[in-house]
């Protein structure tokens, strides 16, 4: 088999594929071309040349008013025909509205997606001072949301010390508590607790904890979590949200393991 580096086109595929993930974890509001060259790393020129093409495949849409960059309709159909294969957000969904309504804290249900977490759902609680870190299609390394701490921290030893070794960067994009040291801490801490929490670190006072739902064969391949301000995650109150929190993620995991029998 060649490596993906020899296969002609390689690298304009990957340019490209780059730049679908970052429009479509822009969200609605979409993002401006200096944004997605700046993240993808990319000479505006090059953003703008590849996304005039994904435009023209119907892959991308350019909003006339705002220049700004969003998903495109093609994106919907694949995403419809994929979704019979990869989809597990029926099966979350009343799970999710569940766990926001006995907490009222934000709760979400995250994906897996190869060194990342991608959010698919979203429900409100009813406390009305909310937390806006996470919402459907914001994507954050493993080991940086509540999510992804829970994710990383049951994956084998193995697989926790490849995915640190190629990620050194974290620390200086998310801050010292995100250095491999401090990292390996709160996920020995995650395994023992059972769930993970990320104590403002990504937003100040904006808490986030998050357990791990796994799949028929053990494996972490998604995570429920919870959102909210700080004093709402005190030390009496966060045992009693991370029960709820574990109960909800063992009840979906027994669901998901049932339903791809």
């Amino acid at each position: 088999m060649e490596s993906p580096r020899t296969v002609p086109g390689a690298q304009a595929v990957a340019r490209a594929a780059g730049l679908l993930r970052l429009v479509t974890a822009a969200g609605v509001d979409g993002a401006a071309l200096h944004e997605l060259a700046r993240d993808a790393g990319l000479s505006r020129s090059t953003a703008h040349r590849l996304l005039t093409a994904l435009r023209a495949e119907g892959l991308v849409d350019r909003d006339d008013e705002s220049s700004r960059w969003m998903p495109g309709p093609e994106l919907f159909l694949m995403g419809s025909v994929a979704a019979a294969r990869y989809d597990v957000t029926a099966l979350a969904r009343d799970i999710v509205r569940s766990l926001a309504v006995k907490t009222e804290e934000s709760a979400f249900f995250s994906v897996r997606r190869a060194d990342e977490t991608v959010c698919l759902l979203r429900e409100e609680g009813a406390f009305p001072i909310r937390s806006f870190v996470l919402s459907e299609g914001v994507r954050f390394p493993l080991g940086v949301a509540s999510a992804g701490l829970a994710i990383l921290s049951f994956l084998p030893d193995h697989d926790v010390d490849a995915y640190l070794a190629r990620h050194p960067e974290l620390e200086g994009s998310w801050g010292r508590a995100h250095g491999a040291s401090a990292l390996r801490t709160r996920l020995a801490e995650t395994k023992e607790r059972g769930y993970a929490v990320n104590p403002g670190l990504i937003v100040e006072g904006s808490w986030g904890i998050g357990a791990a739902v796994f799949d028929r064969a053990g494996r972490p391949e998604w995570a429920l979590s919870l959102t909210g301000v700080e004093f709402r995650f005190g030390p009496d109150r966060l045992a009693d949200l991370g029960r709820t929190l574990l109960a909800h993620a063992h009840q979906l995991s027994a669901r998901i393991a049932s339903a791809r029998r």
